[in-house]
């Protein structure tokens, strides 16, 4: 039996790059209605060629769904520190999940969980039988990676992607793919606004966690850590344990999802319509390339 090849789409990543790619000098592409496009004309690009590189069956595509989330309840601060979106960003987010929809892709996300826990929830469940590629910018998604998932981390440039699987990752990463969270329970993440343990870097953690396979593994053999060691995971035991929980990927999400409704069958007509109505006629080509 011939498996399939779906293809889950962190929408969340791909709409901030193409954002930022242009804004950074101002460029926000304008429609003729004075909305702002620049994001969206950059998540499609990066969507377009991925679709065309990858050559799924069957697409997803996953977002978030306002900003509090079941971890804010755990840790009031997860993610505090993250400014609220740009404004000229604001509209754009409705307009790209009508241009993804025109596709015939499903558009997912549950209040109360990020992008990335309904990520892992459809990975780990159509991994079960078929093949899962998951683009992203996200180093975090990587913890998923498994036997019939892979990762595709975007580099710089159009195009570019390295692409992480259960065969290569441990000679690409020196670890597994589950320890990335005990790491991340270590070091904490500035960018997620957790504390780990205080005076632990990522240098330490990697080396730990190499040594005693995961947090537990530590904490079993504290005694033969050095004192200063020692010392800083026993003051931030309440921290360590917290962060842990708060890194890792939630694969248990109450979705209805089948994958009948993700499969790639591209009405052109409709593809055409949407992208005439945001004045993207010069993507209308790298379409054609894809159906």
């Amino acid at each position: 039996m011939n498996k399939n090849d779906l293809m889950i789409v962190d929408g969340m990543a791909l709409l901030f790059r193409g954002f930022f790619a242009t804004s950074f000098t101002g460029n926000f592409m304008m429609n003729s209605k004075g909305v702002p496009t620049n994001g969206i004309f950059g998540f499609m690009r990066y969507f377009l060629n991925a679709v065309q590189t990858f050559k799924p069956t069957h697409v997803i595509c996953c977002w978030d769904m306002g900003s509090k989330t079941f971890r804010n309840d755990k840790y009031e601060s997860y993610k505090a520190n993250r400014s609220a979106p740009p404004e000229e960003l604001i509209p754009q987010f409705d307009l790209v999940k009508e241009a993804v929809e025109s596709f015939g892709v499903p558009n997912i996300g549950m209040e109360g969980y990020e992008a990335d826990d309904c990520i892992g929830t459809l990975a780990k469940q159509y991994g079960k039988e078929d093949n899962v590629l998951i683009l992203t910018g996200d180093q975090d998604i990587l913890q998923l990676v498994d036997e019939n998932i892979k990762v595709a981390i975007m580099k710089k440039g159009q195009g570019n992607y390295a692409v992480y699987h259960a065969d290569n990752f441990l000679e690409q990463k020196g670890i597994h793919p589950m320890q990335i969270v005990d790491i991340k329970g270590l070091m904490g993440d500035t960018s997620d606004n957790y504390p780990g343990v205080k005076g632990i870097g990522e240098k330490t953690a990697l080396k730990l966690i190499q040594q005693y396979e995961s947090i537990d593994g530590i904490l079993e053999n504290i005694n033969h850590l050095s004192k200063g060691v020692r010392k800083k995971i026993e003051e931030n035991l309440e921290d360590l344990h917290l962060s842990r929980e708060l890194a890792e990927i939630f694969c248990e999400v109450p979705l209805e999802s089948t994958l009948d409704e993700a499969k790639w069958t591209v009405d052109i007509t409709r593809v055409n319509q949407k992208f005439e109505e945001l004045e993207f006629k010069n993507l209308i080509k790298q379409v054609d390339q894809v159906v």
